[in-house]
């Protein structure tokens, strides 16, 4: 029996300098989740609008479920003003209100969360209300929490950070993130692992996954740690890794593979995908074990 895993949140538009790409981080992972063999759903909320329908095809072509995701007749689909630096690291100016932000709670969704193994959700859709209600309402009957950070200033407070984490069986941040929340709580440790192990304890969370950008990912699993160092590639843009990076990670760990293994194979992905433009871009199993193996 395939896994199930529902994602909610943010569906939307990245329009970078000279082009437009779909992403949204629960989109994101949904769509890479897809691509691994599981059966991936998205609950969200676009617009009545042209891009919007676009969106939804998209989706749909990539074996993602729309079943529940609604149309909204006042607020437009969400975009996303992406700069990049440089080094393809990206920025975001990230536009409010959208139809993402209206997200209402439905005899659907809730079936959809029942039903699944896992539901996968961020903060920065807990910026109104109506959507985070939602949330709300669907982590009390979801059987696996997955709270991917992704932090996005101005859209949280501390407050919403720490409870949140402590509805959570499994979390997902990046280092600064780790250190941010960490302090949040009035950690007195300076180590990354200090910090992952301080913050179980705080929380009911079984499992924390901290990335290091192109340093690799460092994974605390049934209270063992496991690491992987990074690959080396040549960065496209970041937009849309962190996401691969944890779909890839649950691909392996909701199907009982091994955490090294899993940690090793997401980081792999994750590097890919920034070899890449945009969020989404084609990767097969076969490309990543290629990548891994160092075979061309």
């Amino acid at each position: 029996m395939k896994t199930n895993v529902v994602c909610f949140g943010e569906v939307l538009y990245d329009v970078f300098p000279t082009h437009k790409k779909i992403g949204g981080a629960p989109l994101n992972v949904a769509l890479r989740l897809a691509s691994l063999g599981i059966n991936a759903q998205i609950i969200s909320r676009v617009g009545n609008d042209k891009i919007g329908k676009e969106l939804i095809a998209f989706i749909q072509a990539n074996n993602v479920s729309t079943d529940t995701i609604q149309i909204d007749g006042t607020y437009s689909t969400g975009e996303v003003l992406v700069q990049l630096d440089k080094k393809g690291s990206a920025t975001y100016t990230i536009i409010y209100p959208v139809a993402w932000d209206e997200i209402e709670i439905t005899s659907e969704a809730k079936k959809a969360v029942k039903n699944s193994d896992a539901l996968v959700f961020g903060s920065l859709v807990c910026r109104d209300e109506i959507s985070y209600k939602t949330l709300l309402s669907l982590l009390k009957i979801a059987k696996y929490k997955i709270f991917d950070v992704n932090l996005r200033a101005p859209f949280y407070t501390k407050e919403l950070l720490i409870s949140l984490i402590k509805q959570s069986d499994f979390i997902k941040f990046n280092d600064n993130e780790l250190y941010e929340i960490s302090e949040y709580l009035n950690s007195p440790f300076h180590s990354l692992e200090q910090n992952i192990l301080f913050i179980a304890e705080q929380t009911k969370a079984k499992s924390i996954c901290v990335t290091k950008g192109n340093q690799g990912a460092v994974l605390y699993y049934k209270g063992d740690m496991y690491y992987n160092s990074g690959y080396k590639i040549e960065v496209a843009d970041t937009v849309g890794a962190g996401d691969s990076f944890l779909a890839g990670l649950l691909s392996k760990l909701l199907t009982n593979e091994e955490p090294q293994k899993a940690i090793d194979f997401a980081c792999a992905l994750g590097a890919l995908v920034a070899s890449n433009e945009g969020a989404n871009p084609k990767i097969t199993k076969e490309e990543i074990t290629k990548f891994m193996n160092n075979l061309s």
